[in-house]
């Protein structure tokens, strides 16, 4: 059972599901007149969205709550019915929302929140009553209300959301609410949506000057690296690429632009359009902006005949991509709309493909691992029971090697039974991060369906032509996304290696300036990023700076340290280390970039 059908079956699960409801009905109170679309359960809480007669406001957020605990603490049970279409059209004869789902499930292949169902699954329609409240759903919910603790759940925020997601179509109001089953664990999901604020890589971004967006001149979705954090970039990327090389990867380029005919060859003309912008005329012909790397990188192995030997073949590109996205969906560096993947693709015969999955996935936790994140999440995404294209044994074949690749590897993982792409299986590795968040970085992805519409062949020992098994491989996955987590689980202060500045001289009056400047050049020498602050303002505010900065090092410089040829060491979480020697100084902070450290 995977981790979500194991939240689908908890009482955490019903306890949401059911507030979703008494959210629904304590709002209808308010605004008798109003329309109710969805109100599922999600990761953390529940939603519900509505289309209202005015905008809400966060003083009738705490009217509903109110309300809502009112209703919980009647303790109403709740009723199940099953209806036909034209019953249940009658009963929600005033909800046009509710209207258009029945009529999804009366077509089938739709749930009652037109989500699609597994292509065996037969849609039902059934509705659940608790006191004067109905709503179009197939459960669960608690059998009671007095399952619910009415000091447990909390109303969170306002936000708009498009009907069935599309931009469109009406524009309704979604208010999102947590709920949990004690008092206990929701002030410390609280506690936690704090802290993720503080650690919001938007805010962050802009205070240490990492990044910028500009909307308006530049356009949504897309990304300035600012100084800081082009140099932080420039950092992780050259370490990767230095990994990638010591590994046996091949660096390669490719272009921005591709011919039409080439993603027809590849079918992302007729599967993934939606997700690619207008095509460009250059001389009578259409070209695209690449979505994915991978038809170069194929372009890029048919260049030459290969033979069994010269496998396995590993090409790493960090190349930029741009994907249509809506722009209600844009969020920072995580939804963007032009971004840098670490892309690369393996190529290897299939006798080595277990091997070449083995390196893949520990590979992979190394450059993880190398940024400071050590809780790994798996989820292995098998074979969909609808149309998939590949022989049988391969998909069994490429299946075992991920699952035993995990398990060698001993990371926990969850199996998602027929949720693979209709052209391979594939590993997803997750991250937690400093608050516990799960964060999706690295995809491992076998491909069944390109080296059959590009014809991929090689010399077998045999002397006959065979087709190489072919791996994707995102490792960071977006450049963008990963600096975006990155940001938030540091909360900005980064390990020492990655610091764009990495210390901070502030010497205490102006007759110290000359020999901050000789500790500067000693420092830069010994390759540690150092900047003087010998500004007018007080010792204490230029210290509050650089720890607002996030500088892991600031060296206070006064008479004594002048004397002794040394700097008083003080860190950016407050500790005190003290007058130290400039020598052992660049020693110990030496030490701290190698083994990139944190202080």
């Amino acid at each position: 059972m995977s981790k979500q059908q194991d939240y689908e079956n908890s009482p955490l699960y019903k306890i949401r599901h059911s507030l979703a409801h008494v959210m629904a009905q304590a709002v209808l109170e308010m605004f008798p007149t109003g329309k109710i679309a969805i109100g599922p359960p999600i990761e953390d809480g529940f939603y519900y969205d509505f289309d209202l007669p005015r905008a809400l406001t966060p003083e009738d957020l705490k009217a509903i709550e109110k309300r809502m605990r009112n209703i919980v603490k009647k303790r109403y049970g709740f009723e199940r019915q099953e209806l036909s279409a034209a019953e249940a059209k009658e009963l929600f004869a005033d909800q046009p929302y509710k209207i258009e789902l029945i009529e999804g499930l009366e077509a089938g292949g739709v749930d009652e929140n037109g989500e699609p169902l597994p292509a065996d699954e037969r849609p039902v329609i059934s509705t659940y009553r608790h006191d004067s409240f109905v709503d179009l759903c197939r459960g669960p919910h608690v059998k009671d209300l007095g399952k619910i603790n009415p000091k447990a759940f909390r109303l969170l925020s306002i936000a708009g959301a498009y009907w069935r997601g599309d931009e469109h179509r009406q524009q309704l109001q979604r208010i999102y609410g947590t709920a949990w089953e004690t008092p206990a664990e929701l002030k410390e999901y609280l506690h936690r949506l704090e802290e993720a604020k503080k650690r919001d890589h938007r805010k962050l971004g802009k205070e240490l000057e990492i990044f910028a967006t500009n909307a308006d001149e530049l356009g949504g979705g897309l990304i300035l690296w600012l100084p800081n954090g082009g140099l932080l970039r420039h950092l992780a990327e050259d370490f990767c690429k230095q990994e990638h090389l010591k590994h046996g990867y091949d660096m390669v380029y490719s272009p921005h632009i591709g011919k039409s005919t080439l993603w027809e060859t590849s079918g992302h003309l007729a599967f993934y359009k939606d997700g690619m912008y207008s095509p460009i005329d250059i001389d009578g012909q259409e070209y695209y902006l690449k979505p994915m790397n991978c038809p170069f990188h194929i372009l890029m192995y048919k260049n030459n005949l290969h033979s069994y030997r010269d496998f396995p073949l590993r090409f790493a590109e960090w190349g930029t991509v741009y994907r249509y996205e809506r722009s209600g969906t844009l969020h920072g560096l995580l939804r963007v709309r032009g971004f840098t993947q670490d892309d690369a693709h393996h190529f290897c015969r299939e006798d080595q493909m277990p091997d070449e999955i083995d390196f893949v996935l520990n590979f992979s936790l190394h450059i993880l691992r190398s940024f400071g994140f050590k809780d790994f999440h798996a989820y292995l995404s098998t074979q969909p029971p609808e149309k998939s294209v590949g022989e049988a044994k391969q998909w069994r074949a490429a299946e075992a090697a991920l699952e035993a690749a995990l398990k060698r590897a001993e990371i926990p993982y969850d199996i998602d039974e027929g949720g693979g792409a209709f052209y391979g299986p594939k590993i997803d590795l997750k991250i937690s991060d400093a608050i516990g968040r799960e964060w999706q970085l690295s995809t491992i992805q076998f491909d069944f369906n390109l080296p059959e519409r590009f014809n991929m062949t090689y010399i077998g020992a045999d002397g006959k032509e065979h087709r190489p098994y072919m791996i994707h491989r995102a490792l960071l996955g977006s450049m963008e996304r990963f600096f975006g987590v990155l940001i938030e689980h540091f909360a900005g202060a980064f390990p020492v290696w990655l610091a764009p500045v990495q210390a901070k001289l502030i010497p205490i009056t102006d007759r110290h300036n000359d020999y901050a400047a000789d500790v500067a050049a000693k420092l830069k020498t010994a390759g540690i990023r150092v900047e003087i602050d010998d500004s007018s303002e007080r010792m204490g505010n230029k210290i509050r700076k650089a720890q607002k900065k996030k500088v892991p090092y600031m060296l206070i410089i006064g008479d004594k340290e002048m004397e002794a040829n040394a700097v008083a060491v003080r860190l950016r979480n407050g500790d005190d280390l003290g007058a130290i020697a400039v020598d052992e100084f660049i020693t110990l902070a030496q030490k701290t970039i190698a083994e990139k450290e944190t202080v």
